[in-house]
């Protein structure tokens, strides 16, 4: 097995890991399929992408990005399919949501709808299991835990 490969595999047979992967993974399925399928009350692809570029002014390939990352990624991270990938791809994606769109409104969400837009703590929180996923793997239930022991 190429060292690349079995790097981007290895995982800690760990429950708490799998864990962070399948709360991250869980959490963000709705959101990609709001933007690809237009499932939960989404728009769907093709709509998703006008917002993304005329609205927000994003390039056609970070809107593409955000829409594979959140769809793809959370398949993937529920499964434990080459998850230290999707979670660096989700640390990218946050961090650039939050210089882009939230750290002008602070830290909080908008629950009350008393500010412009939303704080940035729901992409911390989306960061720090990111982070836990890419330090340590998929955990134990996990396809990348499988795809190593038959290596």
């Amino acid at each position: 097995m190429k060292n690349s490969f079995k790097k981007l595999v290895t995982t800690h047979p760990n429950l708490g890991y799998s864990i962070a992967r399948l709360t991250l993974g869980l959490v963000l399925f709705p959101h990609g399929a709001q933007k690809l399928l237009g499932f939960f009350g989404g728009y769907g692809y093709s709509a998703t992408i006008e917002m993304f570029t005329t609205q927000m002014g994003l390039p056609s390939i970070v809107a593409f990005s955000v829409i594979m990352i959140e769809f793809f990624g959370s398949i993937s991270l529920i499964l434990g399919l080459f998850s230290r990938f999707w979670a660096l791809s989700l640390i990218g994606m946050f961090s650039g949501i939050i210089f882009t769109t939230q750290l002008e409104h602070g830290f909080f969400m908008n629950w009350f709808g008393n500010q412009a837009g939303e704080g940035f703590e729901y992409s911390l929180l989306v960061i720090g299991l990111a982070l836990t996923i890419l330090i340590n793997g998929s955990g134990k239930w996990s396809i990348d835990s499988i795809i190593l022991k038959n290596k």
